[in-house]
């Protein structure tokens, strides 16, 4: 059953396992689950948060990989064409 969980929760985005966190919270802050709800809950929000984690990591590192080059040259729009601006002829 864990891994149906496992994989179920593969699939849910990084909005819906925030928000259901968010849930997750509010409802064991509240008082309103027993000792045995509130483990439940609690194991869900770490997983959920470790999924959470995941899914800002790769984002981090899809940002670093997009700027690791940082290696950008100012553009000239006069040195494009020789010279000539799009459009205009010898």
């Amino acid at each position: 059953m864990a891994a149906d969980t496992d994989v179920a929760e593969s699939k849910v985005d990084f909005e819906a396992a925030l928000q259901e966190l968010e849930s997750l919270i509010k409802q064991m802050e509240s008082g309103e689950l027993g000792l045995e709800e509130s483990l439940t809950a609690f194991e869900r929000g770490v997983r959920l948060t470790r999924r959470c984690q995941a899914a800002l990591k790769q984002a981090e590192l899809r940002v670093q990989a997009l700027s690791a080059d940082n290696e950008f040259e100012d553009l000239d729009p006069d040195a494009l064409n020789d010279g000539k601006r799009l459009g205009e002829s010898s």
